[in-house]
C-alpha cells in the first residue's frame, strides 16, 4: 500500500502536510544543518575547542538523521508490488529504529566523555565558543520549527527531531559551560551538564523506540485492546465467535486485522452481509480499514482455536 498520511478512520486533529511541502521541508533542515556542522569545526579548530566540534559532531549526525528521514518517506510513498505487497510504508519505521540506535550511541559516547573530562579538564576558549554555540542553536530551533509540525504525525520525522531537540540541548549546554569557564572558570560545568543531557536523551528514546519496536513486531496498536476489539466483532448481529484474531500495525497509525468469523447457522445465508457488518463496525469504532476476515458456519469452525494468534497444531 502506498504511504497514506489521511489516517481513515481516525479523527485526529492533526495539520497535514503534503508530500512535496514536507520534502522540502526536511531538504531544507538538512542544509542549515550541513551549514552550521561547517561553522562548528571551522570555530573549534580557530578556538581550540573540543566541545565546539563534539557540538559539529552532533549537528552532523542531526543531517544525517534528516537525510534517511528524507530517503525513507521517499521510499514509503512507493506503491505496493508483487514482492512488497504490504506496500513500503514501514521504510519510514525502520529509519526511525536506525536514528533512534544512533542517539543511543552518541549518548552513551557522550556521557563517557562528560565522564573522562571530570578527570581530565581541557581549557575553553570561552567567547567564541559561546557565539558559535549561540549560532546553533538558532540553527537547531529552525530545524526543530521545520520539522516539528511532521512530528506528530511520523515516527520516521519524531525520531529525526529528537535528534535535533538533543542537538539544541547541547548547544545550550556548551553555551552554559562557556559563560561558565568565563565568568568563574567552571570547567567542571562542561562535562557536567554533557552527563545529564546524554541521560535526557536517552529517557526520551526509551520512552519512543519502543512503539517503533512494536509496529516492527507486528503488537497491537498501543490503542486498541485486542479484547475489546474481539468482542466488538462478537457484538456485530450474526456473529456466533471469533478466532485467530491478528491485530497489528502496516504502518504507524495504520491498524490492521485478520480473523476467523464463525457466523451462526441461521445467519449463513446473509454470511458475507454479516462480514459486511463486521467491516463497518471495525472501521468506525476503532478505524481499522485493512481488516481480511475468513468466514466459518458455526457447526464447522476450527476445533479448539486460540483466540488471538495461531496455535500449532489447531486447525
Amino acid at each position: 500500500m502506498a504511504h497514506d498520511h489521511s489516517h481513515k478512520g481516525h479523527s485526529h486533529a492533526h495539520h497535514h502536510i503534503g508530500p512535496e511541502a514536507g520534502d522540502a521541508r526536511v531538504i531544507w533542515a538538512i542544509a542549515v544543518n550541513m551549514f552550521l556542522t561547517l561553522a562548528q569545526v571551522v570555530g573549534g579548530i580557530f578556538s581550540g575547542s573540543l566541545a565546539l566540534i563534539a557540538d559539529a559532531l552532533h549537528n552532523f549526525s542531526d543531517a544525517i538523521a534528516l537525510v534517511i528521514a528524507f530517503f525513507a518517506r521517499k521510499i514509503a510513498r512507493r506503491p505496493a508490488d508483487p514482492r512488497m505487497s504490504f506496500g513500503y510504508g514501514r521504510a519510514e519505521v525502520v529509519a526511525a529504529l536506525v536514528n533512534y540506535t544512533t542517539l543511543i550511541v552518541l549518548s552513551v559516547y557522550l556521557f563517557y566523555e562528560g565522564v573522562m573530562r571530570f578527570f581530565e579538564p581541557e581549557p575553553v576558549n570561552g567567547w567564541m565558543v559561546v557565539w558559535i554555540a549561540a549560532l546553533a542553536l538558532i540553527v537547531d530551533l529552525i530545524t526543530a520549527a521545520l520539522t516539528y509540525t511532521m512530528a506528530k504525525d511520523s515516527m520516521n520525522i519524531r525520531a529525526a527531531f529528537l535528534h535535533n531537540v538533543a542537538d539544541a540541548l547541547g548547544s545550550v549546554a556548551v553555551i552554559v559551560a562557556g559563560t561558565a569557564v568565563i565568568l568563574f572558570n567552571w570547567t567542571w560545568v562542561d562535562p557536567a551538564v554533557t552527563i545529564m543531557i546524554s541521560v535526557y536523551i536517552l529517557w526520551h528514546v526509551k520512552s519512543e523506540i519502543g512503539e517503533t519496536i512494536r509496529v516492527l513486531m507486528m503488537a497491537a496498536p498501543p490503542d486498541l485492546d485486542p479484547e475489546e476489539v474481539a468482542s466488538a466483532i462478537e457484538d456485530v448481529q450474526g456473529v456466533s465467535g471469533v478466532h485467530h484474531v491478528h491485530l497489528w500495525s502496516m504502518q504507524e497509525r495504520e491498524p490492521a486485522l485478520t480473523a476467523h468469523l464463525v457466523v451462526n447457522a441461521a445467519a449463513w445465508a446473509d454470511a458475507e452481509g454479516v462480514r459486511d457488518s463486521v467491516r463497518q463496525s471495525l472501521r468506525d469504532r476503532f478505524g481499522i480499514s485493512h481488516a481480511t476476515l475468513e468466514l466459518e458456519q458455526a457447526d464447522r469452525a476450527c476445533v479448539e482455536p486460540s483466540r488471538f494468534g495461531h496455535t500449532e497444531g489447531k486447525a
